[in-house]
């Protein structure tokens, strides 16, 4: 049977990579688990005698640590055979790492006890010295294969950047269709290598912020590459048009940077020996500033006031990109510039306070500062709530007056045409778009709450600089040639990729509010799948094939789409003020599993593939079922007149929700109807998850109007009491909680999208 499963987005512990392999190899993970047996045995309390049974888990523990040893190092020698310069070091630091696994199974081997005590126990593992010294040497040659792993990735992927360095010239230089078809071809296949090589090493990444910036470097390959196709189509059909040439080298040129971005990351350098420039987040400065303050109440000596007094500087000095910002509101900058007085005189209160208490410690005076020192956090707290109202109000707005794209769609319009006036007229409407968006990022920089999410708005700011310029000289070649197809397809490329930007920003819009208002990593993840053992046990083996652009791009939209949908869920059910009304816990509950299927998609999650991923669809269409027999429960308590607009959205649930199930009860073969399966199941999920966004709001409103006597129910005791009952009576529909996830950007869960099929 077939299944599917984008790759996983997370190392939970070292790997080495073969230099042709994509994935980590498994046998770290069970030779770091019995390092820590062996640590643990180590440090046990010391009894010279021990019964046969400690004995035996004693040996079993030392045959792990050769087993997996010998493993790792299996891999370590094929590696050290694939690279010449590297081949003798490898070589014995393996050759080390051999012995000291053989020499730990041989300290702990009970076959050389020969003659047991008359008590029966038996007198071993005298030599921890032994095991000691052999553990240290494991570990220290174990290391060195690593890091010679490690520079062995770092150097594929700094040759594969040099090839697609070297083709990127030769494209550049072309003057003919049949010749750059040729070079073409061989840069796609070096981009894909490269892609391989640097998701690899994001997946293995530590830093969040250096994954989030080489995720943001690699979306920019991506959609460089369709990108550098169309703009040098054009520009060899229109070889003296001198804005198809502009537009062709901004691609070139965007994509050598986020090439040496990526070699910035995987070598931790930076160009010319600069130093790293420091986050300018406010959000950062105020909460050192805030943990600042209050380590007075701990330590009245620690800190001067020249430093609190700088701190608070460097944040109103950062305040001033919004209150010099022609777009941030009237209302918005008054408050901001009311609350920065305010954190002056709450600071000098509190210095005053301060001082005192150093020369006095009178219970009078360590209230009057612990007073002083509520209010001074107080006050940068609601300057913070500021900032972030301001920047997401800001966003907000323009995200929705840009929804149409209709600015866009005049320049296509006016291009087609030919008419350079208008496109003249649009552009400067799209330049005063962008300085809108490009502005409204850096504010949501500053507010961004961590240094991942500061890292996509820095791409989304840049992504918007760079995009509207390459749209206007893709327009003005259009205009200048009318009938180029290829000309057309080329502004259509660079419209979209202004329109995907649009739609990511509006995720991290998202995403900063989660932040700040502190849902982010709360989201229960419901868990359907049956217990181990009882489930894809029957499976074939399974083996990757890539799923195409076209096929990637869409599940990922959808995963996207679907996301976005369980937020508003969530959002309306947070408005309901009685949170343990049944249908907003089961609404909840149907978020959540909607919530998993999306983690599938971007390769995360408790959905393996996609056998796993039918198994929720099933689950969650007997949700829907479930949904809506609890809202026609809740109907038949409402007036007559309040009833017509609820039951218009629960007619369309049934049929949805067996439709559903039908679709992932029907068994299918071959990669094309799987893929099929998928979509479909997530296209209808998406539809219930539709309904349900909707249906909320209704209900709470017809809820609210019964408490106000303007409507009322039938039968409220009954239907609620039944219905709880219902729900207690029924198992595996509450949602299990798992830890945090982080978001990343959409293009690298895309790029990772791989197809399982059996053999």
């Amino acid at each position: 049977m077939d299944g599917w499963r984008p790759e996983r987005n997370s190392v939970m512990c070292p790997s080495i990579q073969l230099p042709n392999c994509r994935g980590p190899i498994k046998c770290v993970h069970s030779f770091w688990q019995s390092i820590l047996q062996i640590t643990t045995l180590i440090n046990h309390k010391e009894k010279t005698k021990k019964s046969e049974k400690t004995l035996q888990a004693i040996q079993r523990v030392g045959q792990a640590v050769n087993q997996a040893v010998t493993r790792f190092v299996t891999v370590g020698e094929t590696i050290a055979n694939e690279n010449r310069e590297l081949k003798e070091e490898m070589s014995f630091a393996c050759s080390e790492a051999r012995r000291a696994g053989e020499t730990i199974a041989q300290l702990t081997d009970l076959s050389i006890v020969e003659h047991p005590d008359p008590d029966g126990r038996i007198t071993i593992f005298s030599d921890k010295t032994g095991v000691v010294k052999a553990a240290r040497l494991l570990l220290s040659s174990v290391t060195k294969v690593l890091v010679l792993a490690d520079r062995i990735v770092v150097k594929q992927i700094i040759t594969s950047r040099n090839k697609v360095l070297a083709t990127m010239e030769l494209l550049e230089k072309v003057s003919s269709f049949q010749e750059f078809v040729q070079i073409f071809s061989q840069f796609g296949n070096e981009m894909v290598e490269f892609a391989h090589l640097t998701g690899d090493r994001q997946n293995d990444l530590k830093s969040e912020k250096k994954k989030a910036s080489m995720a943001a470097a690699r979306a920019v390959l991506e959609k460089c590459t369709m990108m550098l196709l169309t703009a040098s189509k054009t520009c060899l059909r229109h070889p003296d048009c001198e804005s198809a040439r502009i537009n062709k080298e901004g691609v070139f040129q965007r994509m050598r940077l986020a090439l040496e971005q990526v070699i910035e990351i995987v070598t931790d350098s930076r160009p010319n020996g600069e130093a790293e420039m420091a986050p300018i987040s406010i959000y950062s400065g105020i909460k050192d500033f805030k943990s600042k303050v209050e380590g007075l109440r701990e330590n009245l000596y620690f800190l001067s006031k020249e430093n609190l007094s700088t701190m608070l500087e460097v944040i109103l000095e950062h305040t001033e990109d919004f209150t010099d910002s022609a777009y941030t509101s009237h209302e918005h900058r008054e408050h901001i510039l009311e609350l920065n007085n305010q954190a002056k005189m709450e600071l000098e209160h509190l210095v005053s306070m301060w001082m005192q208490a150093q020369a006095q410690k009178t219970k009078d005076v360590m209230e009057d500062l612990e007073l002083a020192i509520l209010r001074t956090c107080q006050c940068i707290t609601e300057l913070k709530r500021e900032l972030h109202n301001a920047a997401t109000t800001l966003a907000t707005d323009l995200l929705k007056h840009h929804s149409d794209h209709m600015v866009l769609k005049a320049l296509k319009i006016a291009g087609a045409e030919g008419n350079l006036e208008a496109v003249a007229e649009f552009t400067c409407k799209l330049s005063e778009q962008k300085e809108q968006l490009v502005e409204t990022c850096r504010l949501l920089r500053h507010v961004s709450g961590t240094e991942p999410l500061e890292i996509t708005c820095i791409h989304a700011e840049d992504t918007f600089q760079v995009t509207g310029p390459q749209i206007m000289s893709a327009a003005e070649t259009l205009a200048l040639h009318p009938t180029s197809k290829i000309a057309k397809e080329n502004l259509d490329v660079f419209c979209e990729a202004w329109e995907s930007q649009l739609s990511d920003m509006s995720v991290l819009l998202r995403e900063i509010n989660d932040v700040f208002e502190g849902r982010r990593g709360e989201k229960r993840t419901y868990l359907s799948l049956p217990r181990p053992g009882k489930h894809n046990t029957n499976l074939k083996t399974l083996k990757p094939v890539k799923l195409d652009v076209e096929e990637q791009g869409k599940i990922a939209k959808l995963g996207l789409e679907l996301r976005l949908l369980t937020s508003d869920v969530d959002a309306e059910s947070e408005k309901w003020e009685d949170q343990d009304n049944e249908l907003v816990r089961h609404g909840q509950t149907v978020s959540s599993m909607a919530y998993t299927m999306y983690l599938f998609t971007r390769g995360e999650g408790l959905l393996k593939n996609t056998q796993d991923l039918f198994h929720q669809a099933e689950v969650f269409a007997t949700a829907g079922l479930k949904l809506s027999s609890i809202l026609h429960a809740f109907s038949n308590q409402l007036e007559d007149d309040d009833k017509p607009l609820l039951l218009l959205e629960i007619e369309k649930l049934v049929p949805l929700s067996q439709q559903l199930q039908i679709t992932s009860r029907t068994p299918v073969q071959g990669k094309t109807a799987i893929f099929t399966k998928v979509d479909t199941c997530i296209q209808k999920t998406k539809a219930i998850m539709m309904i349900l966004s909707q249906v909320l709001p209704i209900c709470c409103k017809l809820l609210q109007k019964c408490k106000a006597g303007n409507g009322c129910y039938r039968s409220p005791p009954s239907w609620r009491e039944n219905r709880i009952q219902n729900v207690a009576n029924e198992d595996g529909l509450d949602g299990k909680s798992v830890e945090a996830f982080g978001v990343k950007s959409l293009e690298h869960h895309v790029n990772n999208l791989t197809f399982l099929e059996s053999k």
